[in-house]
């Protein structure tokens, strides 16, 4: 692809996209057009990015993670693949019902994630149902600290 004038490209990325990846997708694009405009600020969304942070951690310490959220869901389906990529068997399910038994299968520990419009009392009846199989120990893995706060435009405020 050619562009009229190199010095006049800029990008901008989906929200969703895996961080890793969109990193790489800037450097080849830094690499080719060294005057290249990037955004004032990250454009993948703090959450989705510390969200992604807290599923690498969670994937690094577990065997087999379960993501819950839809299989429509970008946010959804990168978790499942930065677990993955971290180093976990992972596995996206809509709810508790979508989990296969055989999934479990010598998995000693298994982190459990959601996406960011999953429905929290999707993730605690994952837990229930898991927990009904055996004695299980639950932890929360505090990755990041979210302190983001957003201002109201001044026409609302």
């Amino acid at each position: 692809m050619t562009v009229p004038d190199p010095a006049q490209v800029s990008y901008v990325m989906q929200t969703t996209l895996a961080v890793d990846e969109a990193e790489q997708t800037a450097a080849v694009l830094r690499e080719r057009f060294p005057a290249l405009s990037s955004p004032r600020k990250d454009d993948i969304c703090y959450a989705t990015s510390n969200r992604q942070d807290a599923v690498r951690a969670v994937a690094r310490e577990s065997d087999l993670v379960l993501v819950v959220g839809s299989q429509t869901s970008s946010n959804s389906l990168r978790l499942a693949e930065v677990a993955e990529a971290a180093g976990a068997r992972a596995h996206l399910v809509d709810d508790a019902s979508g989990v296969d038994l055989r999934w479990l299968t010598g998995a000693r520990t298994v982190g459990i994630s959601a996406g960011a419009s999953a429905p929290h009392h999707l993730v605690d009846e994952l837990v229930r149902a898991i927990s009904g199989l055996g004695r299980v120990s639950v932890r929360d893995l505090d990755v990041v600290d979210e302190d983001v706060r957003f201002t109201l435009p001044r026409e609302v405020s």
